[in-house]
């Protein structure tokens, strides 16, 4: 069967599958769709567990990984605001687009979003009727000629009152029962991406040399052993498994190559930042960073950090650095002939890697801190998909200098963090490993993250009537420069050199890491190659 994008899924349907819609059974279905169990729609799923599993730190404040929560933070920033309009006009494309994405949400979570939507602009008319009658009996108040005429007026202005308290009351409700629910929807999908597991992402490109042989001698463990790169058993001591100490040429790689990828964004026109480590949960969330394992309840990657007091934020360890990049433009407004917008940032990703996704957990290639150069834009909606493409042009430019064999990928709808609309991913090849290892990815985020964190821009130099009534949100991409363990990995492996007895007695390192490099004197083990 030949493989469908996510337009084809959508316009290709079968009569042999339908789901429920508004109450209403819809007959349509992929040919390739396979839906998830029935049970992944239950609300209990997404329930923080009372109890958090806290590890001991030093300081007045502990870590600790929790199970994830669908009730909305404390936050600085104003509500979302969502596009409940197009979720109302679009219920079975919505729907649908969910279950590609294998996204856990309640029954007819769509379909209860136009219902709680249509439910609060009919209480708002009446609302804004009610206040209307109040003001106009307001008026008959002053104009009263006796005090019988004053008295009834005031008495059916304490009735309609009431009814307007209460009708606050229920909007409320209802408005917030309308957010929590649309807050669940993932992103629109990009209509080429790949429909289907991480198995049908599609290889867009392949570059750099001829993939070496898969070889276990070339395992980075094994050349770190033999140059004394990598101590993990002095870190399990200190904080535990999946945790390491970098050592010489290793730690000296660590820097060489964030440097590298900084000077490389520069060079592109990205302004460099460093980013706090520690963020609001609260930002997070409102960048999308959702549990995407199977476990039940799913349970968060990110570290959370017990508040000392009750009045702390509720604060998280930065999964990535595009958490704070993104909180940065929190709550503004830019002109349009101010962007695109674009950041290099370092910092570090803190990953807890619970759940189903914590194989492979051998050495560097899976552990839970990790220095990462990240590069954020934010631009027009009408120049998003040019600048995703800019940042992929970026992105193996730093890569094919290294000069290690990688290929490009569009990821499948289910491998889509809840705020991408389009992902690539760049896997490099690994001898020692013997397989591909994702070293980068891209996503366009769109306004997914906008809406939610409040960025917004005026549009300029257009005609008078081309200007939106509302300020249209700005479009959000976010991709990797540089996930250094990873990358690590990949030169250790392809970079390792072996004697007539297949011993290992050096390591070839590419020639625009040299500028970057410092001395480490007493050793020799690198040799440098100009691959140009």
């Amino acid at each position: 069967m030949s493989q469908l994008s996510h337009r084809e899924c959508l316009g290709r349907f079968s009569a042999a599958k339908s789901i429920q819609v508004g109450g209403q059974s819809i007959e349509y279905f992929c040919v390739e769709f396979v839906p998830p169990a029935p049970q992944m729609f239950s609300l209990s799923h997404t329930r923080r567990t009372v109890s958090c599993l806290n590890s001991f730190s030093p300081s007045r404040q502990r870590t600790s990984v929790c199970a994830y929560s669908t009730k909305l933070p404390a936050s600085e920033l104003p509500p979302p605001r969502l596009d409940y309009r197009s979720i109302s006009e679009n219920v079975t494309s919505k729907s649908l687009n969910a279950l590609n994405r294998k996204t856990r949400l309640p029954n007819d979570a769509v379909a209860s979003v136009a219902r709680a939507h249509s439910e609060s602009k009919r209480i708002s008319s009446e609302l804004n009727a009610k206040r209307n009658a109040r003001s106009a009996i307001g008026e008959r108040v002053k104009r009263s000629a006796d005090n019988a005429e004053r008295e009834a007026a005031l008495s059916e202005a304490s009735k309609v009152k009431a009814e307007v308290k209460e009708l606050e009351a229920r909007l409320d409700t209802a408005e917030q029962e309308c957010l929590r629910l649309a807050l669940l929807l993932p992103n629109d999908t990009h209509p080429d991406s790949p429909l289907g597991p991480e198995s049908s992402a599609l290889t867009i490109s392949t570059h750099g040399p001829k993939p070496l042989p898969a070889d276990p001698k070339r395992d980075h463990v094994a050349v770190s052993d033999r140059f004394g790169l990598l101590d993990l058993k002095s870190a399990s001591t200190v904080t535990g498994t999946s945790w390491y100490f970098l050592r010489h040429e290793a730690a000296l790689l660590e820097l060489a190559l964030t440097n590298y990828a900084v000077s490389m964004a520069i060079q592109h026109g990205f302004t460099p930042v460093t980013t706090p480590d520690v963020v609001r949960y609260d930002i997070a969330v409102r960048c999308g960073f959702q549990p995407r394992d199977d476990a039940d309840p799913p349970v968060s990657h990110m570290y959370q950090i017990s508040p000392t007091h009750t009045s702390s934020p509720e604060l998280v360890l930065a999964g990535t650095a595009e958490i704070p990049l993104a909180g940065m433009f929190a709550n503004k407004v830019y002109s349009s002939l101010d962007l695109p917008l674009k950041y290099v940032g370092v910092g570090h990703a803190f990953r807890s890697e619970a759940g189903a996704r914590s194989a492979d957990t051998r050495g560097l290639y899976r552990v839970h801190q990790f220095t990462k150069v990240e590069l954020f834009t934010v631009t027009t909606a009408e120049f998003s998909e040019a600048m995703m493409e800019d940042m992929l042009s970026l992105q193996k430019s730093i890569l094919e200098r290294l000069h290690i064999p990688f290929k490009v990928l569009d990821m499948p709808t289910e491998e889509l963090g809840a705020s991408a609309f389009r992902k690539y991913d760049i896997e490099a090849w690994m001898p020692g490993r013997g397989a591909w290892g994702e070293v980068s990815s891209l996503s366009n985020c769109t306004d997914y993250q906008s809406r939610r964190l409040h960025v917004r821009y005026r549009p300029q130099g257009g005609s008078a009537e081309s200007v939106p009534s509302r300020l249209p949100f700005a479009h959000t991409l976010n991709g990797t420069a540089a996930a250094i363990p990873r990358l690590i990995v990949a030169l250790l492996e392809n970079g390792a050199q072996f004697d007539e007895m297949g011993r290992i007695v050096s390591l070839r390192l590419p020639t625009a890491l040299k500028p970057f490099w410092l001395d480490n004197k007493g050793r020799d083990n690198i040799v440098w190659h100009d691959y140009m």
